[in-house]
């Protein structure tokens, strides 16, 4: 279908494309080198942290996050809530340690403190914090709970970018935070992720992870280490961990520079996007109790109320809420974050190391009774309100 109101729109300007084809024409390194380190630098300052390490995607960030738990603490669980994107769930499967999933808060998708503290197991080695859909996931008892239980606490910003947490952005909290560049996202590098963190040892380890496990990738002190206890070995080829090439190239990080410059514009539209998406929905129709404090949104998610649920699709005369939208030719997707909820995956299900030790009730709502629609900066009021008015007559 040719979408007048699409999922994802096309933020390349033409400002971007100058700058990829004045460095195509002038560059001289193509792939992982100055402009990295120089996009890293920006992103670091950007995001409030000291250390950022580009890669090849937001997934392959989550390779890493999870790659560095297992190294840290060794083979264990990883908690994780059951609204969560693939590679949250699948980097702990192919890394062989175990998932448990927890359910999440409707108001803003978030892990539920109640379920965390109840899923907690001497086994337990760290918690994947996602903060989806633009949603801060952050709260005092998170945190909390991660310090008492010396748990890795991880944060997922792929969906989130310039969420906050008491004014401070999400994704310099945790011990380690991952973000996505992908084409859709709040910004794009047109593939590409972040990993960010304050801790040194986590810092040089993920550059390690990031290409293969060369050691000549990290720190003086850290090669001096290496070299001391391994001197029969070349410097130059010598693996400290099993590390992945999930690097990125130089026209990643050209398009990264340009990008990061209206961010902060375009969150702060989206931001206003959300909130008249909300005020103008029927709340006996659709939920609209979102929690919108620090929220960023990367997209409006439409929640419908238990007794309205029976009206999602019905393909009856145009009578339910997906027809709407196709009439109107506004592209969405089922289940909002990943799809639903991803205990029901057949990755999930196949893999024999998954745990549950509460009920997913709101997950479940939510992978059932929802959707979401693009919020993109092009977006106007009257637009939003005029789609809301037709939802609110289903």
């Amino acid at each position: 279908m040719d979408y007048s109101w699409p999922l994802i729109n096309d933020n390349i300007t033409q400002s971007d494309r100058l700058a990829l084809s004045n460095f195509c024409l002038y560059g001289e390194r193509f792939t992982n080198g100055e402009k990295v380190k120089e996009f890293e630098k920006a992103w670091s300052k950007w995001l409030g942290v000291k250390h950022s390490v580009m890669v090849n995607s937001g997934a392959s960030a989550n390779y890493i996050q999870i790659a560095i738990a297992k190294h840290l603490k060794g083979i264990g669980e990883i908690i994780v809530p059951a609204m969560a994107w693939v590679s949250d769930c699948s980097s702990v499967i192919n890394l062989g340690m175990d998932l448990v999933f927890v359910d999440v808060n409707l108001s803003n998708f978030s892990m539920s403190v109640e379920s965390l503290k109840a899923s907690i197991t001497p086994n337990t080695k760290a918690i994947m914090l996602v903060h989806g859909l633009g949603f801060n996931a952050l709260n005092d008892e998170i945190i909390k709970i991660a310090k008492e239980n010396n748990l890795l606490l991880l944060e997922d910003v792929c969906e989130s970018h310039g969420a906050k947490f008491k004014d401070k952005r999400v994704g310099s909290f945790g011990d380690l935070s991952s973000f996505s560049f992908y084409f859709g996202h709040h910004m794009t590098t047109i593939e590409g992720g972040m990993l960010c963190t304050d801790n040194e040892e986590i810092y040089q380890l993920a550059k390690m992870f990031r290409s293969h496990g060369f050691v000549r990738e990290s720190s003086q002190e850290v090669q001096s280490f290496y070299k001391e206890k391994y001197p029969e070995l070349n410097p130059l080829f010598t693996f400290a961990v099993a590390g992945f090439n999930m690097r990125s190239t130089e026209l990643n990080a050209v398009l990264g520079i340009e990008q990061l410059k209206r961010l902060d514009y375009n969150i702060e539209i989206r931001r206003n996007n959300f909130k008249t998406w909300i005020e103008n929905l029927n709340p006996n129709m659709y939920y609209v109790d979102y929690d919108l404090e620090g929220n960023s949104n990367f997209a409006l998610p439409l929640i419908m109320q238990e007794s309205f649920k029976d009206r999602l699709h019905i393909n009856d005369d145009y009578s339910s809420v997906c027809d709407i939208l196709e009439l109107n030719k506004v592209e969405y997707r089922l289940g909002t974050i990943g799809g639903g909820s991803q205990i029901y995956q057949p990755y999930v299900l196949n893999s024999n190391s998954f745990k549950t030790f509460t009920p997913l009730t709101n997950s479940d709502i939510i992978h059932k009774n929802s959707l979401y629609i693009g919020n993109h900066p092009e977006l106007t009021e009257e637009q939003i309100i005029e789609l809301c008015k037709k939802l609110n007559n289903v």
